[in-house]
């Protein structure tokens, strides 16, 4: 995606690492694009929540797109969750933005991502059904059931691991075998070596 609709966005987030989310102005984002005013609300009409709203929508999908890069050959449910959770959790602490806004305004940042991860869910269990269909299920467990309750629980650990050190593949590998796939799925693959 170029143009200026790209270059509003780009803008937009720079100004958001440089201010912040409730400080950064639709006049901030045409002064750092090279853009007019005029031309911010032409693409996005609805002013600066939209933009705001559309910076954190660009972060979560690129964010996204490189989760899926990350699993993506897989060969099983296990590697794909293996995977997928060190991963996510690395970028999400190395993310300098992210971090910085849920430090200064977690206030402002929660709910839009409140509002990206819903809309995540149904994204991710998509992306696994495939796999629970490979993988086989429990007995009595119903296959999309099985995938909304394992896209929730990986957007809940991603983001409050508790006990679990998420950098530590040995970790990684007990939790999803030992609370994210018992119960859910047939037998239980070992963890990676």
């Amino acid at each position: 995606m170029d143009g200026p609709r790209q270059r509003i966005l780009e803008a937009t987030y720079a100004c958001v690492a440089r201010w912040g989310l409730s400080k950064t102005t639709v006049e901030d984002a045409a002064r750092e694009a090279g853009l007019s005013r005029a031309t911010v609300y032409r693409y996005f009409p609805g002013g600066r929540d939209e933009l705001i709203d559309a910076v954190v929508s660009w972060q979560f999908l690129a964010f996204f797109g490189r989760l899926y890069e990350e699993v993506h050959g897989a060969t099983s449910l296990e590697e794909v969750l293996d995977r997928g959770l060190l991963f996510a959790r690395r970028s999400l602490i190395e993310h300098e933005v992210l971090q910085k806004m849920l430090e200064i305004e977690p206030d402002v940042l929660m709910p839009k991502l409140t509002v990206e991860s819903n809309r995540t869910v149904g994204l991710i269990a998509g992306f696994l059904v495939p796999y629970l269909h490979e993988h086989g299920m429990a007995e009595g467990v119903e296959i999309h059931e099985a995938a909304d309750f394992l896209a929730r629980m990986i957007l809940s650990y991603i983001s409050s691991p508790g006990h679990w050190d998420l950098g530590d593949p040995e970790q990684v590998a007990a939790l999803v075998r030992t609370e994210l796939l018992a119960g859910v799925v047939g037998e239980v693959g070992p963890a990676r070596p």
